[in-house]
């Protein structure tokens, strides 16, 4: 039951779990499952517009205005007639509107679902998915039913009756658990049993499945709307001052209200014959509805359009970060990207970065390099190891062949082989066997192939027990041809000595310092050990591993236990080296943040030898470093020691202290944060920091698809903060300044006049003007400033990373720069209203008639006021592009236009209430006295400006004077010296920070024949191979005119502001 679309009955209970019977629909129908109806779009063709409407009016500002719009419809209050609020409402409303409407047509109603596979067209049940609209991932393997590869299903299954019992709806994408009861015997369904909603079949003709979970039951949906909303520090200070104005406004109108009151006490009677009164209204009444009537007088006061404003700035500066071919990956196809529209004047504050390791800075592209093997270490002289055919070095290569869950596929008839790793460290150290004549040729769920030296071997599969971030390592269990039942194991250091037997301290020792060595290179490292099982224990622990995994609940809980009890008494075999090299430009990218005052913490789960290698090799100024969190009640005292150091870098972290990290810091700092990673490990820390942005590489796109912004290679980074981030904030903060100023000079003209017209709530200006000024005569050369203005260059902005400082210390826009906003508005009000009244007060027109009447005064006065605030602008312009002028002396044009045609007699003829001003503009603009009157207040208005600026720019340059001093004085640009590639060596356990494939190992499900390739019949999402980024880098001139140019530009207003001194200048 339902009123208006609200439930009125008692919500169903919470799910704890799920039953499904096959072919059984009565029963399932009972439990009431969602069904496989999602909508997601919010509106349809009836409900847009109430809804939208409704929407909209939550916000203060629109609902403001509809009050207002209620206000000025009672004729005992307004002096204005509606439409002056209606047509900017109105404009406001349709293009929020209209930006809605766009958005929900995107969304379009889905019917997919959560399905357990029983079988499809490929051997074994395989099933090629791609996972891009889950997790980012590319093409991937997923298994089949668990029934298929021990029974042989065909279509007969779906006439059979199964039971599956299985965890409630959630929205973890990489964890599923349940079990299939069929023919009285129980069987494990995990995550690698499902295919859920957003992945997509790739090279697989069919597949048949049961759902589990539809409609808004699937796992895609559980997760929508988890990312918390970020806003910008702008946004946050805006609310402030909104609320200061309104709460200024208010007392404009108190103070006119009493003065009217006192007006009406002392004169009002005086003036009796020539304006009607009721006798009935006091001084007091009369006085309380003058304060309604400025409430809608002084309206402008508030900005109405500030913020749909602010959204097509922001949304324009988004584009320029996506078209940046300077920022396009070529290698991987990859341009940057803005996932978001609202965050981009953030990234001109930013004062902390937290970085990852493993891809963020290096390639993630893994090299086997060094080992240690029985106590000895291992380099060069390795191949003459194995060709002595040690049986520890044969030992340790064995091991490298077994212990994983790499997938060999043979390309060319078996000519080479071609391995596919779920991590690069793995990918390295299989083919390092390979290479060293351990070569692993193939796979079954139960068992594995490898050539050593020469010589065919399989081994029995029994078990994996396979990798997590928690456990840190993993084992198999085989059995060899010869019928010895053993453990392999790898993983970090500190996993695995943990599990050592005491016999192996001594070499455990030795092997220390290697691993010591290994990290000191800048390698990555990890420990191999291994035990052999007696066959009834294994028998026996074999049977208790199946009753766990068929566990519904606290499965992940029992396979641990078992694996903690297994996982001990190991002998140490040695330690493996693999080499990750620094990305290109990684260096320089640093160094130049560094010098923009931006601290740079990296925060990674190395040990402190590969941290320390890390900081030299980027050129990070490492003077102090923390190697393990603190506990909490010592967290202030973590922070102030940290926040000594040029730069930190904390090791051994887990992905949740990466986050506590970043929200201490934003708790305590109260700076601007950017986290930066390319990991599934990194999403949290992503998410937590003011701006994530994420780095698409070897480790999925699940950073990528949580962050806010996205690109290919760290050294981006420099470009999207000293750049894109600076101009965006730079822009934002101008046209911050300048609206205000403009309505406030509006404004403020209105109160002056209250004074000389008995507080009588009139207006000083034409109504069709108070309707226009904003939505025409103003708007959009703010909005050329806001979206191409450039006070220098991309290639001086890079150059001088100094010029960044300005934005960390918000000196560009902060509520000082509001307040000389205001009193500089608050002074030219004073003159556009006094010198237009002094020019027109008992005057006489060129032809002998009065010149002293209300319409030539108010026409004087905003003709006055439309060219001030274009010359303010066009002092506040450091760029001139044809768009801006355009939009500068296009909005004047379009003023004389207007004027002369809402003043003209064929309209007065129409409807002559509403057009009163007729023949005011061509009687009074032919006049000298008005043009010199233009001139000299214009000139006036903005005098004290220049000379704050020039004064400013003789004795307290800023950073951007000195800049422009310094290049001025340059006989020729220098040319960029080449940067040089640079790389070094990195280190860390090597492991991905995913789930491994070990259940799909076992489970048959990766099998695949041999077949050509054939059409799939879908095609694959995304943009095609050939794209390329169109439009032009937001680093290059709107204009043809090339930029390294040098140019004589007007300082702006922003140079008033006083910023940090830099000796380098």
């Amino acid at each position: 039951m339902s009123f208006f679309g609200l439930d009125c009955v008692k919500k169903k209970e919470e799910e704890t779990e799920r039953r499904i019977r096959a072919n059984d629909r009565e029963y399932n129908l009972s439990f009431r499952y969602a069904t496989n109806a999602i909508k997601t779009s919010k509106y349809n063709l009836l409900t847009f517009l109430p809804l939208n409407l409704f929407e909209q009016f939550q916000r203060i500002a629109n609902a403001y205005f509809l009050c207002l719009l209620v206000l000025q419809v009672i004729p005992v209050i307004s002096s204005l007639s509606w439409f002056t609020t209606v047509v900017p409402l109105a404009l406001v409303l349709t293009v929020t509107a209209v930006k809605d409407a766009i958005d929900d047509i995107v969304s379009t109603n889905t019917n997919t679902q959560n399905l357990l596979l029983l079988s499809s067209s490929e051997p074994l049940n395989l099933v090629y998915i791609e996972t891009a609209e889950l997790d980012g991932g590319f093409q991937k393997m997923l298994g089949s039913s668990v029934l298929c590869h021990r029974f042989s299903l065909s279509l007969s299954l779906s006439l059979s009756v199964g039971e599956v019992c299985c965890e409630a709806p959630n929205n973890r994408l990489d964890r599923f658990t349940g079990t299939l009861v069929w023919k009285e015997q129980k069987y494990p369904l995990d995550n690698q049993s499902v295919l859920l909603r957003g992945c997509t079949l790739r090279n697989t003709e069919w597949c048949f499945g049961m759902v589990l979970f539809a409609g808004p039951d699937t796992k895609l949906m559980q997760n929508c709307g988890k990312t918390s909303f970020k806003r910008t520090s702008i946004d946050r200070l805006m609310n402030v001052l909104v609320l200061f104005i309104f709460g200024f406004l208010v007392l404009m109108c108190i103070i006119l209200a009493v003065g009217h009151g006192i007006w009406e006490y002392y004169e009002g009677s005086k003036v009796t014959g020539f304006v009607p009164r009721e006798e009935s209204r006091g001084p007091a009444l009369s006085a309380f509805l003058m304060f309604w009537s400025y409430i809608i007088i002084l309206n402008t006061v508030v900005p109405i359009s500030l913020y749909v404003s602010m959204e097509v700035i922001r949304l324009g500066n988004s584009y320029y970060i996506n078209w940046d071919r300077l920022m396009y990956y070529n290698r991987s196809d990859t341009p940057a990207e803005a996932r978001t529209t609202t965050l981009n004047e953030e990234l001109g504050q930013i004062r902390y970065i937290f970085s990852d390791k493993t891809g963020t800075l290096t390639q993630n592209i893994m090299t086997f390099n060094k080992c240690s093997i029985n106590g000895k270490s291992y380099g060069t002289s390795l191949l003459e190891a194995v060709k002595l055919e040690t049986e520890e070095v044969h030992n340790f290569f064995r091991l490298l062949a077994l212990c994983h869950t790499v997938m060999a596929e043979e390309k060319n008839n078996g000519q080479y082989l071609v391995y596919q790793a779920q991590s690069p460290d793995e990918g390295a150290l299989v083919t390092a066997a390979r290479n060293f004549g351990f070569v692993f040729r193939s796979r079954t769920p139960e068992s594995l192939t490898i050539v050593e030296m020469g010589v065919q071997r399989s081994y029995e599969l029994l078990a994996i027990l396979d990798f997590n971030n928690v456990r840190k390592r993993m084992s198999v269990i085989v059995r060899s041809p010869e019928g010895t039942l053993s453990l392999y194991c790898k993983g970090a250091d500190t996993i695995i000595y943990q599990r050592l037997h005491e016999s192996c301290s001594k070499l455990m020792e030795v092997t220390t310092e290697h691993l010591n060595e290994f990290a000191g290179e800048g390698l990555r490292t990890l420990v191999l050990a291994y035990k052999d099982l007696d066959e009834d224990y294994f028998s026996e622990w074999l049977q208790r591993h199946h009753e766990a995994s068929t566990a519904l609940e606290g499965r992940e809980d029992k396979l641990n236990e078992l694996y903690e009890e297994i996982e001990k008494d190991l002998l140490l075999i040695g330690a493996s080296a693999v080499e990750d090299k620094l990305q290109d430009g990684v260096s320089q990218t640093i160094e130049q943040l560094a010098k923009a005052d931006i601290k740079i913490w990296v925060l990674t789960g190395d040990k402190q030898e590969t941290a320390e290698n890390i900081g030299y090799s980027s050129v990070l100024s490492v003077t102090f470093l923390i190697t393990k969190l603190l506990e909490r009640y010592m967290e202030l005292e973590f922070l102030r020691t940290a926040c000594m150091c040029k730069t930190v870098m904390c090791c051994r972290v887990t992905p949740l202290q990466k986050a506590q990290v970043v929200e201490l810091v934003k708790k305590y700092k109260q700076a601007v944060t950017l986290a930066i990673g390319d990991g599934a490990n990194d999403v949290s820390m992503i998410k937590a920091a003011h701006i994530g942005v994420g780095i698409s590489g070897q480790e999925g796109m699940q950073a990528v698809l949580s962050s806010d912004f996205s690109f290919a290679q760290f050294r981006f980074l420099q470009r999207l903060l000293l750049v894109h981030g600076r101009w965006s904030y730079l822009r934002m903060c101008k046209f911050l300044r300048y609206f205000f100023y403009k309505n406030f000079t509006f404004t403020f003209v209105h109160f002056w006049y209250a004074f000389f017209c008995g507080f009588s709530a009139q207006t000083v200006y034409d109504q069709s003007f108070i309707a226009l000024y904003n939505l025409v005569y103003t708007s959009l050369p703010v909005l050329g400033m806001a979206l191409f203005d450039q006070d220098v260059n991309d290639g001086w902005s890079l150059e001088f990373p100094q010029l960044y400082v300005p934005g960390q210390l918000s000196l560009y826009f902060s509520k000082t720069a509001f307040m000389k906003c205001a009193l500089h508005s608050c002074y030219s009000s004073l003159v556009l209203f006094f010198i237009p009244y002094a020019t027109v007060y008992d005057s006489m027109r060129s032809d002998g008639k009065e010149g002293a009447d209300y319409q030539s005064f108010a026409l004087l006065t905003q003709t006055c006021l439309t060219f001030t605030v274009c010359l303010q602008l066009s002092l506040d312009l450091s760029y001139w592009t044809a768009v801006n002028h355009l939009f500068v002396w296009g909005s004047l044009g379009m003023y004389f236009i207007v004027t002369f045609t809402m003043q003209s007699d064929g309209l007065y003829q129409l409807h002559p209430p509403s057009f009163f001003f007729v023949g005011t503009s061509r009687n009074t603009l032919d006049q000298f006295s008005v043009w010199l009157t233009v001139f000299l207040t214009a000139v006036l208005c903005v005098l004290p400006v220049l000379v704050h600026r020039l004064i400013f720019i003789q004795f307290k340059p800023t950073i951007n004077d000195k800049v422009h001093q310094k290049k001025d004085q340059r006989p020729s640009p220098q040319r960029r010296t080449k940067i040089r590639r640079s790389s070094t060596r990195r280190s860390g356990y090597a492991f991905s920070h995913t789930q491994g494939y070990g259940d799909l190992v076992t489970s048959k499900r990766f099998l695949r024949r041999s077949a050509a390739p054939r059409s799939t019949g879908f095609t694959p999402k995304g943009r095609s191979p050939g794209f390329k980024p169109t439009g032009r880098s937001a680093g290059y001139s709107p204009s043809s005119k090339a930029q390294n140019n040098k140019q004589e530009v007007e300082p702006t207003e922003l140079q008033q502001y006083r910023t940090v001194q830099d000796s380098t200048f």
